[in-house]
């Protein structure tokens, strides 16, 4: 299976079904997002994401492939690359936070917040936590432990801005919970899969010396479940807070003036 075959069975047919499922709601049954999910615009903020995911992932992926954490078949790929990684990858990278960002949006039109009091302890205790998951990531990372290099890597790289989305409004995406759980568990689940698919195509293969050697189902890595949960929850964590209008207070005065004028235009 090409690369490019598994984004247009896999991820590019889902994709144009969510779109579809979009486009119904918005010109045909008049669906719109709840009135405390209006803090920006929701096109805004799917793209804004996009464009995050590309900067923040390619050097950390980048290294992955120049350091043999994981490869692809290059009879697989079409040989175009960027550094040390296929153009297909950066592709995945769009697509996948394009499908996560728009299943969320589809979801919030349909599923009310609830009205869970903000208080500041969750975010401290979430965000401590999270902490010291990353301190561990990292003094694993450092210590040379080669079975745990692809986890480490992948939490020491994942886990910073998530600390920062918990400590900014831990107790904001509490009131969105059924929203984000929903989001998280299918959007993984079926990456997973297509995922542990293309692992026994051979298209892209996991170094067995630098991870667990821990398999769900027999045949997916550890390493990439973590990587598909982490991932789709910094855009479900990231999209959610920009669009809650509960984050508005949080943020300085001159970015609310900036958000209430992209809001009206």
């Amino acid at each position: 299976m090409t690369y490019f075959g598994f984004l247009a069975q896999f991820i590019a047919i889902p994709l144009a079904l969510i779109i579809g499922l979009t486009l119904y709601d918005v010109a045909y049954r008049k669906r719109s997002l709840p009135d405390r999910l209006h803090g920006l615009p929701a096109w805004l903020v799917l793209a804004a994401h996009v464009v995050v995911a590309l900067a923040y992932t390619t050097p950390w992926d980048n290294y992955l492939v120049a350091t043999r954490v994981w490869w692809y078949d290059p009879q697989l790929v079409t040989g175009v690359t960027i550094g040390w990684v296929p153009i297909e990858e950066y592709t995945f990278f769009v697509l996948q936070t394009l499908l996560t960002g728009l299943w969320l949006l589809w979801l919030a039109r349909r599923l009310p917040p609830t009205d869970v009091p903000l208080r500041p302890w969750p975010r401290w205790i979430s965000a401590s936590v999270t902490i010291l998951i990353w301190l561990a990531s990292v003094v694993g990372l450092l210590s040379g432990w080669k079975p745990g290099t692809y986890l480490t890597i992948q939490l020491a790289w994942a886990l910073p801005p998530i600390i920062f989305q918990l400590a900014f409004g831990a107790d904001i995406l509490w009131r969105y919970c059924g929203l984000i759980l929903l989001t998280l568990l299918p959007a993984t689940l079926y990456l997973g899969a297509t995922d542990a698919v293309a692992i026994g195509a051979g298209t892209w293969t996991i170094d067995p010396a630098q991870s667990l050697g821990i398999y769900l189902g027999g045949v997916l890595p550890l390493e990439e479940f973590t990587f598909f949960l982490v991932t789709n929850t910094l855009v479900a964590f990231g999209m959610t807070l920009v669009l809650a209008r509960e984050s508005q207070a949080r943020t300085p005065r001159m970015l609310r003036e900036w958000i209430a004028r992209i809001s009206r235009e």
